[in-house]
């Protein structure tokens, strides 16, 4: 398993694995990749799915999913995590309108627009693409999942959203990754109660106001893990209560306890 540093709410991943690779977990970003070899099983969204070479899988945000090998060889895979805001921004230019995230009813398939950007993303991998590349990237893969998106291609109703309030919700809690955020905190950034802007920032993010910040400091945590920092020292720095504590939240988010996770990094 290789992976690149989140750069502008994009992160790209390459992995081969075998047997039951990930269990239950989710994330707070779209997962959109390509399968290159073997058969990539996963449960989402109430169903077994099977990604085989070629094909191309869509996981949205905070949706459950797990990862095993549908055969006894193991599977090869690319993939690109991308913010939802930045989907979300892309989406507005592209369809000349606010607009929800797109959904992608089908998440096994195939889709030469989004195949292609991924594709693009990886070309010289393990570097993250320059600034200029990220946002091509972006474009792409939001126009790859508005033509799989049927409401979309359709036309939806606008979306109402304060959106210079929600982004400073967003700064404020990428500048806050290192503790736990009061709500009253953000109701007094953004002038919006916080049942309000849960609403509201779930649209725009696809996520709740907690788990973009547990996902930011969790974020903390994985770029470390390369390094011989202990884990304990590792979780206080991100402002968990304890290693204990830093490993149930990166199992459920990842999949993978923190030990496992930098085995796989210093295997590659």
């Amino acid at each position: 398993m290789r992976s690149s540093e989140p750069r502008d709410g994009v992160a790209l991943l390459q992995a081969r694995l075998g047997g039951v690779a990930y269990e239950t977990h989710r994330h707070d970003t779209y997962a959109i990749g390509i399968t290159g070899a073997g058969v990539q099983r996963f449960d989402y969204r109430g169903a077994t799915r099977n990604s085989t070479r070629g094909k191309v899988f869509v996981l949205h945000p905070d949706e459950p999913h797990d990862g095993r090998a549908g055969s006894d060889t193991a599977f090869v895979y690319r993939q690109v995590y991308v913010a939802p805001a930045r989907v979300a921004e892309a989406t507005r230019a592209i369809l000349g309108r606010p607009a929800p995230l797109p959904f992608v009813p089908e998440p096994v398939l195939r889709s030469p627009t989004l195949a292609g950007a991924v594709a693009e993303a990886f070309r010289g991998f393990p570097a993250t693409p320059e600034p200029l590349g990220l946002d091509a990237l972006v474009h792409e893969l939001a126009r790859g999942l508005i033509e799989a998106d049927p409401a979309l291609r359709e036309g939806v109703k606008p979306m109402a959203c304060d959106q210079p309030a929600l982004e400073r919700a967003r700064a404020f809690l990428d500048a806050a990754c290192t503790r736990v955020v009061a709500s009253s905190e953000l109701e007094a950034v953004t002038g919006h109660s916080r049942y309000d802007l849960a609403r509201q920032f779930r649209q725009l993010h696809g996520t709740s106001p907690y788990r973009y910040l547990l996902m930011r400091r969790l974020e903390q945590v994985r770029s470390r893990m390369a390094g011989g920092a202990p884990l304990a020292e590792i979780a206080a720095d991100a402002g968990f209560a304890d290693q204990a504590h830093m490993s149930r939240q990166f199992k459920v988010t990842y999949g993978l306890t923190p030990a496992t996770y930098r085995k796989l990094l210093r295997r590659a």
